[in-house]
């Protein structure tokens, strides 16, 4: 490891690899179940500097795992003895193109950074979640993440155009393509999008951009069940024409624990329900956004129709429309306390699924009819982005045991396949869901997924022991 770390020191400068308690800040996960202890942490500057590093790892057989924000919560930045590579340093936002609506960034970009260099220009980057302000573009590429606009945008993949990524070997994939339509053979970028750092580097992306909203008309509201809350979503989507930018799911259970940890957070309303929905409409076209003669929006009268009407027959119970952008934001604060919300208790269980978007219900239902036979005194939390069936569903057994703890996961992954789900939605494999590939994934798709990992990374040094489950788990 001396021999690399010289050559490591002559590839990015001394002061740019750190090592011992340097190392420090580098070595933590938001849940802080997963540490790391790498032997070094790399500070690359650009892509030379990327492929010089991943050269000299090659040679002398050291693993590297590649770091961004440090948001993830599954482990994908754990190593015990390797050396983590940073792409902090490549933080440059190279082109934002208004006519031709992409952004050109290196790996390093925080994505509320894009949000603004695109909102400069009157454009949107629509990937939307609470850890913006640390997550980096070649992170949320690695993991494919989410938030709250899929339903309206499309997860990372279906944002990004283009990749440019360094291989095992230090060889660089230019695939910085800006075309929407490309048959030119395999589509090599989805390959790298959501592989977690084990197939190669992503060091800068072509990402789309789109019209910013002109107007925004948000709604908390509370329904009776979720089959009321689905219906209201298909309303609101036909009633618009599909101005629903997020519509997210805040149960009971939710609620009650955001007024535990997050007091200050104001209650919904001045009474409980079963369910609170944080619905979001967002307007394009000048004629649902400029004021009426009142002073309203249209698409706020929109929105304010479709719930009256609701209101008036049972479907809705109750609900508030924002009158302000603080109205608006504080709404938005109890949905995006979420992480804290969730880990703010201990032990816990931490499931992110993805269902059809009817079968949620019936899901819930199986689940937690099986709770009381596992361990009677289990509880649940859930919330959701229920447009797009992703279920952050968590779990508290009376006690930190590790058997439980599978046989609580095992029983979600039941449940889930059973009814056409995925056991993992937006946070990405890491180390947490290795056992759930071993049982879930399709056995051919692990082989493929294991000979492709062997064609690009023989020596299987990035990111080892990550997204791909060995053979004998």
């Amino acid at each position: 490891m001396n021999a690399a770390i010289k050559a490591f020191a002559a590839a990015v400068g001394a002061g740019h690899v750190l090592q011992g308690a340097d190392c420090a800040p580098y070595c933590s996960e938001p849940t802080t179940q997963y540490s790391a202890n790498p032997a070094a942490v790399l500070r690359p500057a650009n892509t030379a500097e990327v492929s010089a590093c991943l050269k000299i790892a090659t040679q002398h057989g050291v693993a590297i795992v590649p770091t961004g924000g440090r948001s993830g919560i599954t482990g994908a930045i754990h190593t015990n003895g390797g050396v983590m590579l940073s792409l902090e340093r490549m933080n440059a936002i190279r082109a934002v193109r208004a006519d031709a609506r992409i952004a050109i960034v290196e790996a390093g970009v925080i994505v509320s950074r894009l949000h603004e260099a695109a909102d400069a220009l009157g454009l949107y980057f629509p990937l939307w979640f609470g850890a913006r302000g640390s997550a980096m573009i070649g992170g949320v590429l690695s993991t494919n993440a989410g938030g709250s606009n899929v339903l309206r945008y499309g997860s990372t993949r279906g944002l990004c155009l283009g990749l440019e990524v360094v291989l095992a070997d230090g060889r660089i994939l230019n695939l910085m393509s800006e075309l929407h339509k490309d048959n030119s053979g395999y589509d090599l970028k989805h390959m790298f999008i959501g592989a977690e750092g084990t197939l190669g580097i992503i060091t800068a992306a072509v990402m789309r951009l789109v019209p910013k909203p002109r107007a925004y008309a948000t709604a908390t509201l509370a329904v009776g069940d979720l089959p009321s809350a689905l219906d209201l979503l298909n309303h609101l989507q036909a009633a618009s024409g599909g101005m629903v930018e997020a519509f997210e799911y805040m149960p009971a259970s939710y609620i009650a624990r955001v007024a535990q940890i997050r007091p200050d957070l104001r209650a919904p309303f001045d009474r409980g329900y079963p369910i609170t929905i944080l619905v979001e409409l967002g307007a394009l076209r000048p004629d649902d956004s400029a004021p009426n003669e009142d002073g309203s929006l249209p698409i706020a009268a929109l929105l304010e129709t479709v719930l009256a009407d609701m209101l008036q027959d049972g479907r809705v119970l109750d609900a508030v429309v924002a009158k302000s952008e603080a109205q608006r934001l504080d709404m938005w604060a109890r949905r995006e306390a979420a992480a804290q919300v969730m880990q703010a208790v201990q032990p816990s269980v931490d499931t992110d699924i993805c269902l059809p978007l009817d079968k949620i219900p019936l899901f819930l239902q199986r689940i937690e009819a099986r709770l009381p036979q596992i361990a009677p005194e289990t509880y649940s939390v859930a919330v959701a982005h229920l447009g797009d069936g992703n279920l952050h569903y968590s779990l508290y057994p009376p006690r930190s045991d590790d058997a439980l703890q599978d046989t609580l996961v095992e029983a979600v992954e039941d449940e889930v396949a059973a009814l056409g789900g995925s056991f993992s939605a937006e946070h990405g494999v890491g180390l947490m869901k290795l056992s759930s590939m071993a049982r879930r994934k399709d056995g051919v798709a692990l082989n493929v997924m294991r000979s492709v990992k062997a064609a690009l990374d023989p020596q299987g040094i990035m990111n080892p022991g990550k997204v791909i489950p060995a053979k004998e788990i």
